[in-house]
């Protein structure tokens, strides 16, 4: 019988995503303010926010008690559900909001190369995974 995941379960598993993430960064070498490699730059960009979804997702399957099938499909329906649903829903809002357009559009979409752009985002997926981990 598989085992329900549990809050820690999809933090630790956040974590996991982002270290892997910053590994995969960490192995890019960066010319003039820009990664060099915008392949391997895209994947880590994509994994970071990934993380951040994750940390989400266990929030509000084992604090709000959401169902696994009513989870977020888009970062719309991500929005709507922090801003009724969860306390301190302006910082994580705005943390999300971030990780997203960094992480998600720039970067993994349209292939955007720049370091502090990145790294903005990753700060901002540390400061979700901080805030779901309670």
């Amino acid at each position: 019988m598989k085992r329900k995941k549990v809050s820690s379960d999809y933090i630790a598993e956040a974590k996991r995503y982002l270290e892997n993430a910053k590994h995969n960064l960490a192995r890019i070498p960066i010319e003039y303010g820009r990664y060099a490699d915008p392949k391997l730059m895209s994947e880590a960009a994509g994994i970071a926010y990934l993380a951040a979804l994750k940390a989400i997702d266990g929030y509000l399957i084992n604090k709000m008690k959401v169902p696994q099938e009513k989870l977020p499909g888009s970062i719309q329906e991500y929005r709507a559900i922090i801003h009724r649903k969860i306390p301190l829903n302006g910082k994580l809002s705005s943390a999300l909001s971030n990780a997203y357009e960094n992480l998600h559009i720039f970067a993994y979409y349209r292939g955007g190369t720049e370091k502090n752009m990145v790294k903005a985002g990753i700060e901002n997926v540390e400061r979700i995974i901080k805030m779901m981990d309670i």
